[in-house]
């Protein structure tokens, strides 16, 4: 917590249950993903439940692909993750239609666990 994160832009935790509490105090909102934003961070991406490691990179992938693509004019060689909602939306978007994924309980646990936190 003593590190200057003031210019910290986004956190894509890509691991099983970054966004999940203690099931002893389930009225709490404490995560890692509340931890990043707590410590700074204006964007978080993480997941509710656990995740695939299939399908986990090619999401990354294409997340930061379109966060690259659409980077404004004065930042060609700077970051910015003020899309990372819509990257992520986009994400899902094409890991269900490339997977060709339905509304069965195995499809929806493949692209449901994935959640953003920030502005």
């Amino acid at each position: 917590m003593r590190k200057n994160l003031k210019n910290s832009d986004l956190a894509f935790l890509s691991a099983c249950k970054t966004s999940t509490g203690e099931a002893k105090i389930p009225d709490e909102a404490v995560h890692l993903a509340a931890g990043m934003l707590a410590a700074g961070y204006r964007r978080v991406v993480a997941t509710m439940w656990s995740i695939s490691d299939k399908h986990a990179p090619a999401l990354a992938t294409d997340f930061y692909e379109y966060l690259w693509d659409r980077r404004g004019e004065s930042s060609l060689t700077q970051f910015d993750g003020s899309l990372s909602a819509y990257a992520l939306h986009h994400a899902i978007q094409r890991l269900r239609a490339h997977e060709h994924l339905d509304i069965s309980d195995r499809s929806l646990l493949t692209w449901i666990p994935y959640v953003h936190f920030g502005y």
